[in-house]
């Protein structure tokens, strides 16, 4: 272990999101020297551009749309409940500063080294880390040297745009655009129906703005199960949401100026029509940042603009450990996470650490219904020959989400008929995201759709919805 002056570790960790304090916070508390560094925040992306404050936002919105549905549930208000956008946004910021001032905290709590500046490697057991000026001016206030006996990089990704299509902040804007306004636009095109588009798309329309959700491919949400992708264009569409698939455009169609935003666009092999719009928000993706943090200086590979790990998260280089979306993989925070401890295990020595296993990593999204899921969908059993079972209930034959107003959706649970085994889990309804931990621990525990089944789940909660699916596998639902 390293030893001697204040620059010397056992591990520096290169990043401060939620992977790399992860790996720190939990590498210390295994007991090794820890060094934590970023020019930025501790936090990172998911605190302070992405996760926490969409959420947050995403809260207020999904609160709106209830109050209008007040009546419902015996209440009556004066009026239409009117949006305070600036306030929302003041409320978003308020819950990333209360995370963030709690997460420094830890910082001494686990007893780790934080070191502001920018760092890049010079060779695989050193990291030079430039730090800021007094004033707070970048690169600016000298130079530290930090030597490790492994580091682990953990600098996260940036949003991407589509070639020829650049953001200007101002009408053509990115999801860390959008995270600063504190004023709504009339209406919107969300380019891009992954998690983040379909996010933003059900928080704009719920505060009231025109949307309009273009989407490549044939489905939005195309990297779940089909059947999910299908109930959410239809909820969408039922709500007043726009929803365009197949959609093909020109970026060289874009046209943007004080007015707000033009392009042509038209699903493949119709006639494309001019949409208008005060804003464009390009959600298309996230691009690792694995530019000038001195790989050049080591053995670390990368592969399609991502580095390389194996399945403990290290490199080709010894010593030298990845994780977060600087390795590709789910590009999710909780996933980060996971790597994360896979790494500092690993380095401290532990010789019972598994290896990364992707497909029990639960995948969340937070649009209007949730969606969750883990494992398999139906289309990569297929792929993989796999011979499968499905038990599906909905939730309207749950009465906890009658009881809540919000009884859209359904669980889907496959099973491998073979051997038994779960292979995935889809929910879309109401808390799906807080609904998928039990399937992450059935997962985790190699639970059959009949052990799940078998559990009592209390009654009347939403947790039913899992417990009824996991027995309609057999034809065994009691609800349903």
């Amino acid at each position: 272990m390293a030893v001697g002056s204040s620059n010397d570790f056992d591990l520096v960790v290169l990043g401060a999101g939620t992977g790399g304090y992860a790996a720190a916070f939990r590498a210390a508390q295994l007991g090794l020297k820890v060094a934590l560094v970023d020019e930025d925040k501790i936090g990172g992306t998911c605190l302070h551009r992405g996760c926490i404050p969409t959420k947050a936002l995403l809260e207020s919105a999904a609160f709106v749309d209830r109050v209008r549905h007040a009546k419902e549930y015996g209440l009556t208000l004066p009026g239409e409940p009117v949006v305070d956008y600036a306030a929302m946004a003041a409320r978003r910021d308020a819950v990333v500063k209360r995370m963030w001032t709690g997460l420094k905290t830890l910082i001494d709590k686990n007893k780790v080294t934080w070191v502001p500046g920018r760092g890049r490697l010079d060779g695989p057991g050193k990291v030079r880390v430039t730090q800021a000026g007094e004033d707070g001016k970048p690169d600016v206030g000298g130079e530290r040297v930090l030597n490790a006996t492994d580091v682990i990089l953990a600098t996260g990704s940036r949003v991407k745009s589509l070639p020829g299509l650049v953001p200007d902040g101002n009408r053509i804007v990115t999801s860390d655009d959008v995270l600063k306004m504190d004023s709504l636009p009339k209406d919107i095109v969300i380019v891009g129906a992954g998690a983040v588009g379909v996010e933003f798309a059900s928080m704009f329309h719920d505060v009231g703005v025109k949307v309009t959700l273009l989407e490549y491919l044939p489905q939005i949400v195309p990297l779940e199960d089909a059947e999910v992708g299908k109930l959410l264009e239809r909820s969408f569409t039922k709500r007043g949401i726009t929803v365009l698939t197949n959609a093909r455009f020109e970026t060289s169609s874009v046209m943007a100026d004080k007015g707000g935003v033009r392009l042509t666009v038209g699903p493949e092999g119709k006639e494309p029509a001019e949409l208008k719009a005060e804003l464009l928000l390009v959600a298309t993706g996230r691009a690792a940042n694995i530019e000038e943090i001195g790989l050049e200086t080591t053995n670390v590979e990368t592969d399609r603009g991502v580095i390389k790990v194996n399945g403990r998260m290290r490199t080709k280089e010894p010593h030298v450990y990845a994780v977060g979306d600087v390795i590709g993989g789910l590009w999710l925070a909780h996933t980060a996470a996971h790597e994360g401890l896979i790494a500092a295990h690993a380095i401290a020595g532990d010789t019972d650490v598994h290896e990364m296993d992707y497909t029990k990593q639960p995948r969340a999204t937070y649009c209007r219904p949730e969606i969750a899921s883990i494992g398999l969908t139906e289309v990569q059993c297929a792929e993989r020959g796999l011979k499968t079972r499905i038990g599906k209930v909905p939730f309207q034959a749950i009465a906890k989400a009658i009881i809540g107003g919000e009884y859209e959706g359904f669980a889907k649970i496959i099973q491998d008929v073979e051997t038994g085994d779960t292979l995935g889990v889809h929910i879309i309804g109401p808390h799906a995201t807080d609904l998928i931990a039990e399937a992450s621990l059935g997962f985790e525990l190699d639970a059959t759709p009949g052990e799940i089944g078998r559990a009592t789940h209390a009654h009347p909660t939403l947790s039913e919805v899992l417990g009824e699916a996991a027995m309609a596998v057999d034809g065994q639902s009691i609800n349903f």
